[in-house]
């Protein structure tokens, strides 16, 4: 069986940075992914939980900052643990064994995203941004 989860969205608050009482770091973060609508739907948006632990949660807690966009990839995990109330509580979160830069910055944050608009490209026009390879990233 396979469990690999690759989620993109992004970062609802700053990681912080925390150590067990055996002195390994982890990162518990939320990140913001919006749905895949139709045209005349009402954007939907999931807040997923993630986790990281050792160097990857430094990596996180050092270069990435409330609003960035992240691509995290790992596995799904479920756990349970009794809340303060005895309720037992079930939750759902990705282990990050890996996590990726993917554009924008701090500044960037996702109101200040306009979406590109390709549907009246003609790929046959010299001025189409498709034929310019110097346009391409490398």
């Amino acid at each position: 069986m396979l469990n690999h989860i690759t989620i993109m969205g992004r970062l609802v608050a700053d990681p912080t940075l925390k150590s067990t009482t055996g002195g390994t770091h982890v990162t518990s973060f939320r990140i913001a992914c919006d749905r895949d609508i139709g045209r005349d739907e009402a954007r939907v948006t999931d807040f997923i939980d993630c986790v990281a632990w050792r160097s990857t949660a430094e990596f996180i807690s050092k270069y990435f900052a409330k609003g960035m966009p992240i691509l995290v990839d790992g596995r799904l995990q479920m756990r349970e643990y009794t809340n303060k109330d005895g309720v037992k509580v079930r939750v759902a979160e990705i282990l990050a064994n890996n996590v990726y830069f993917c554009g924008g910055d701090k500044a960037s944050k996702p109101a200040d995203v306009a979406p590109a608009d390709f549907t009246n490209l003609d790929p046959d026009d010299p001025d189409c941004p498709w034929n310019d390879d110097d346009a391409l990233p490398l």
